[in-house]
């Protein structure tokens, strides 16, 4: 019998997890999301997110089970409260990031919130939240991880769409999912 996997898109904010959500819903698979955060400026062709993933550290689990076979957007923050009782495979979205840190700041403008003042801090708090998230991934027995660079992604997409059906099982459509990507919502180069 195959075990039925939840497959995760994760990253840090900005780097490409809403992209990559998008990918895989044009390429055959169902994507959870409720559509609470619609398409904005900043990400016009939306968020795919699932607000009941923000609330796994409260011990909301049940939504999980339903989940098998599917996708859903974890942010990396969220990713140690992952129930161990299932199988993931998890595709980690790497971003350059000065690109993050420039996509966030502009987010920031468009919302009317203020901006960090020390984009040093803030790489550094990024550059470490991530490779702590990364670890605990690779410490993980249920955990399949796949990381794609975005800036790859969109430069090469054929190899990086090869690697990511090759790990969901050559279920999706690769034409597909490449016809999804859009160059000119790369916005924020470094």
């Amino acid at each position: 019998m195959k075990v039925q996997y939840i497959t995760v898109v994760s990253g840090l904010p900005r780097s490409g997890t809403s992209l990559m959500s998008m990918m895989l819903e044009a390429g055959g698979m169902t994507v959870l999301t409720d559509n609470i955060r619609t398409a904005d400026h900043d990400n016009p062709k939306g968020y795919y997110e699932f607000e009941r993933v923000k609330k796994m550290p409260e011990g909301d689990f049940e939504w999980l089970e339903d989940t098998k076979g599917k996708a859903v957007k974890v942010i990396a923050v969220l990713l140690q409260h992952l129930p161990a009782k299932y199988q993931y495979k998890v595709i980690y979205m790497h971003r350059n990031i000065d690109e993050i840190i420039k996509s966030q700041n502009k987010m920031l403008v468009n919302l009317g919130k203020p901006l960090h003042n020390d984009d040093i801090l803030i790489k550094k708090l990024l550059m470490k939240h991530s490779g702590s998230s990364r670890n605990w991934l690779d410490k993980q027995n249920n955990i399949e991880v796949l990381d794609i660079d975005y800036n790859q992604l969109i430069i090469n997409p054929v190899a990086c769409l090869s690697e990511i059906n090759k790990l969901l099982d050559f279920s999706l459509s690769i034409e597909k999912m490449q016809q999804s990507i859009d160059q000119k919502l790369y916005r924020n180069r470094a």
